[in-house]
């Protein structure tokens, strides 16, 4: 992500709770090259989700912004 908005760094920000729990799950030792498929795909779909998650809740408590990709 290049130069990411204030809400961006709020949502990336907001994703780190869900992913520390799963990350709880796996073990905070573990190293990634350990991480099996489904935990690695486990990581990234909470990840996504977390950030998408916190950026639609910005937009919803903000209706003056467009929630429209500027491109």
């Amino acid at each position: 992500m290049i130069d990411p908005t204030k809400a961006e760094q709020a949502a990336i920000r907001s994703a780190m709770k869900p992913l520390a729990e799963i990350m709880e799950e796996i073990g905070w030792q573990t190293r990634l090259v350990d991480l099996s498929e489904h935990q690695v795909l486990t990581l990234i779909d909470v990840a996504v989700t977390g950030f998408q998650d916190a950026l639609q809740e910005y937009i919803a408590a903000n209706p003056t912004i467009d929630p429209e990709v500027p491109f």
